[in-house]
């Protein structure tokens, strides 16, 4: 069952591989006042589960290559990256906004994604 949409301030989910960014970015989405949730989907092998656990205003996909999981302290092969990809393709389809986080900074993915918020609120406001 997909979550209802019953809230006061639009939910953010947060999807990627891992070490893509997504506890980040929703840490300091969450300082800013934004209701941001992370979903672990790279660990299920449900396609949608991002969708039934958070039914999201907004769906953020985080992106980077197997390198960056090395350089950000992943010690893991690259199969074991590479079996993530088929469970985030489904979120990647339907997500609103798909950012590669190899060579940008925390406050540059923040800000990045702030400004797709900012641009969506005052372009398409949500229907109550």
């Amino acid at each position: 069952m997909i979550a209802p949409r019953n809230r006061e301030r639009p939910l953010i989910a947060v999807v990627g591989p891992c070490k893509s960014g997504k506890s980040t970015l929703v840490k300091n989405l969450e300082k800013m006042g934004f209701n941001a949730r992370q979903v672990a989907q790279e660990h299920s092998f449900a396609p949608s589960m991002w969708q039934q656990i958070t039914n999201p205003d907004f769906l953020i996909f985080l992106n980077c290559e197997y390198e960056s999981t090395l350089e950000r302290g992943l010690n893991w092969m690259p199969k074991e990256y590479e079996a993530q990809l088929p469970r985030l393709s489904h979120a990647r389809q339907h997500a609103h906004l798909v950012l590669t986080t190899d060579e940008d900074s925390p406050q540059t993915v923040l800000n990045k994604v702030v400004e797709f918020l900012d641009f969506e609120a005052r372009n398409k406001p949500l229907a109550k």
